[in-house]
């Protein structure tokens, strides 16, 4: 039996997803509430399996609110439900410590199916956020490649062809020397350049001698 809390700042939303999930044989709903706080105390007390958690609520959202109730239930499972479709909203609530992300448009087949995806161990994402992802990642990788230098490398970058000295670099944006070294042979390594001179013509080329926004 999956026990499953369901998290929503929507009653009826909530009456709804636990009609469905009941009328499942193998889940049951061990609680609800309506706000992050409540919803600690929920998970609290009935340490379910899984948690079904709205990603939009007032006060704290339920990415805010996810290590909070990983920390009640550590062995819980947190499967987020919003209408946010942006890739953006997904990494985020994974990189919080959710297992899986479901659109509120979704069937509720999608939905129950999805549940029992996390509940043994595994990751569940919308179908088509996933190829968005995809698509997101493949657009990433394409810009990296053709500007491989982080913000921080592009603004040393800048003052290493303006004539600056590694010192000089190290005041002008409070890092270390051995920092603004690092950041140097990185530079250097990344664009596979081997003199200054070649570094300032890169820099002039791509027009990087303005300063970083």
């Amino acid at each position: 039996m999956i026990r499953i809390v369901v998290v929503d700042d929507h009653a009826v939303v909530r009456s709804g997803l636990r009609l469905l999930l009941e009328a499942e044989k193998d889940m049951k709903v061990v609680g609800d509430a309506g706000n992050a706080r409540d919803a600690i105390f929920e998970v609290r007390a009935s340490k379910p399996d899984v948690v079904l958690l709205d990603v939009v609520m007032p006060d704290e959202s339920g990415i805010e609110a996810l290590p909070k109730l990983l920390h009640e239930a550590p062995t819980a499972k947190v499967l987020m439900l919003s209408m946010q479709d942006d890739p953006s909203y997904v990494r985020e609530a994974f990189a919080a410590g959710a297992s899986g992300y479901v659109l509120k448009e979704a069937a509720d087949a999608e939905v129950v199916a999805a549940i029992r995806e996390v509940a043994s161990g595994n990751r569940y994402v919308h179908p088509a956020l996933g190829a968005r992802m995809v698509a997101a990642d493949a657009a990433a990788q394409e810009a990296a490649a053709s500007d491989p230098l982080s913000d921080r490398e592009r603004e040393v970058l800048r003052l290493l062809a303006l004539g600056h000295t590694n010192q000089e670099i190290a005041k002008q944006l409070f890092i270390s020397v051995r920092t603004a070294e690092t950041h140097r042979a990185h530079i250097m390594r990344k664009l596979q350049l081997s003199t200054r001179a070649e570094l300032v013509r890169y820099a002039i080329e791509h027009g990087q001698l303005e300063p970083t926004a």
